[in-house]
């Protein structure tokens, strides 16, 4: 049976580790609000842009007048050979199954996929995790996974974006997570690249049929918007996944704070009942040394 000091030292330490588990749970607090926000702001801009430039992919007249050389990304493969996935994941642990829900999706379309793949990760976590498994990790983004910028994502949507131009791969598929509320994050798996037209049965304010106008012309307006909704598309994966990041953190922070609170109380009746019997074997002791003085004198 451990002693009264023992168990006042594993007290202490469990209870420095609460404050620390506190302090994180009040710091992911703290920014969820603003991430939360920030994700909720980009996605329907997203949502659009992949709308409208679904419809445009859609309409053969329109393809027919661009530029293949001006415009790769709206240019669907005859033959897909490669296919890369994007994994936006986390730097730093301590957020529950956060990363390893998303990393798992991401491994099973991995393993589901009959093509050559190749990864690009954000997050230090999704590139520890398939560098760590042999999987050929082309491309690796680190340090802003909690607190994402417009830069970040144009980095990342410049470099995938070059290296499908360049035939890399012929398809570009994003893993990430979708923010519902602190307790509920959904790992989503959504194809980025080539942009496709909609599905049949989706319904829109930009019916499969609408004419545009462009002014002041397909390859210079589409030059433009075809990058821009990659980045678009990207970014709202990194704020959506930075708020399920943030709100993971603070449930795991606030589930270990109450553990911490809790194994500081068992440990509290441990440590009451050592003392209390250690003061009772010394009283047993004083008490006997007594008698035994007694019965010397007698």
């Amino acid at each position: 049976m451990a002693t009264a000091r023992e168990i006042r030292r594993h007290m202490k330490s469990v209870s420095n580790i609460g404050k620390i588990t506190k302090a994180m749970k009040m710091v992911a607090a703290a920014r969820l609000r603003r991430a939360q926000d920030r994700a909720a702001a980009s996605r329907p801009y997203a949502i659009k842009i992949r709308e409208v430039l679904g419809h445009v992919v859609a309409d053969g007249k329109i393809l027919a007048g661009l530029d293949v050389k001006k415009h790769p990304l709206l240019q669907k493969r005859e033959e897909i050979k490669k296919v890369a996935y994007l994994v936006v994941c986390s730097d730093k642990g301590l957020a529950g199954a956060y990363s390893s829900n998303v990393l798992k999706l991401a491994l099973a379309e991995i393993v589901k996929c009959d093509k050559e793949t190749v990864i690009i990760t954000s997050g230090r976590k999704a590139k520890d995790f398939f560098a760590h498994r042999g999987y050929n990790v082309i491309k690796s983004h680190i340090g802003f996974s909690d607190r994402p910028q417009f830069t970040n994502a144009a980095e990342i949507a410049r470099d995938a974006a070059k290296r499908f131009a360049e035939g890399e791969f012929d398809e570009l598929y994003i893993v990430y997570t979708i923010f519902k509320t602190a307790l509920s994050q959904v790992p989503t798996l959504e194809k980025v690249l080539p942009v496709e037209p909609p599905a049949q049965d989706e319904k829109s304010e930009v019916g499969a049929s609408a004419e545009f106008m462009f002014e002041p012309s397909e390859n210079e307006i589409l030059s433009v918007l075809a990058p821009k909704y990659l980045e678009t598309v990207i970014y709202s994966a990194l704020v959506q996944s930075a708020a399920s990041e943030l709100g993971s953190r603070m449930t795991a922070m606030t589930s270990a704070t109450d553990n911490a609170a809790a194994l500081v109380s068992n440990l509290e009746l441990s440590y009451n009942k050592a003392r209390q019997a250690g003061i009772t074997r010394e009283l047993n002791e004083i008490v006997g040394g007594v008698e035994a003085l007694k019965q010397a004198q007698e």
